[in-house]
């Protein structure tokens, strides 16, 4: 019999940033799709990473690095991903987080005044996008969206 904790392994994700002018690198949690084959499935939400949760990808153990190391995204889940700061220092990230929280977004905070949103692709991003977009005009925040999917565009 298989545990959870088996099913499951860290995946060395390294990029240039150009947003941070330097090199990245970040590990996520995915769960085990074939090992033979390197297809992992992403169970993380990245905080630089340009992939999303759902993700399948391709990753193989890397001497240098000494883990598996990401190679390519081989399917694609259709979440999207934004990356948000915190411009206004009256207000907590995690008072910002559960504005979205509410939208039935789910977020992960790196560190106060920086966290990042994934929209599932079955949910409807226009009210996200106003909340965003009224948030940014009042320079609460400044967002990106490193990954939006096609579902998500409009």
């Amino acid at each position: 019999m298989t545990t959870a904790d088996e099913r499951f392994v860290k995946i060395l994700f390294r990029f240039y940033s150009d947003v941070l002018d330097e090199w990245i690198v970040e590990t996520l949690w995915a769960e085990i799709v074939d090992a033979n084959k390197g297809l992992y499935k992403i169970d993380s939400i990245p905080f630089f990473a340009s992939i999303t949760s759902d993700d399948i990808v391709f990753a193989e153990y890397d001497d240098t690095e000494k883990m598996l190391t990401y190679k390519e995204t081989i399917e694609y889940s259709g979440n999207s991903l934004i990356q948000v700061v915190i411009l206004d220092e009256t207000f907590t990230t995690n008072e910002i987080r559960d504005i979205f929280n509410s939208l039935d977004c789910k977020s992960e905070k790196f560190k106060e005044g920086y966290f990042v949103i994934e929209v599932l692709a079955d949910k409807n991003y226009e009210p996200i996008k106003q909340k965003l977009s009224e948030l940014k005009d009042k320079e609460i925040i400044a967002y990106a969206e490193p990954v939006l999917s096609e579902q998500h565009q409009y």
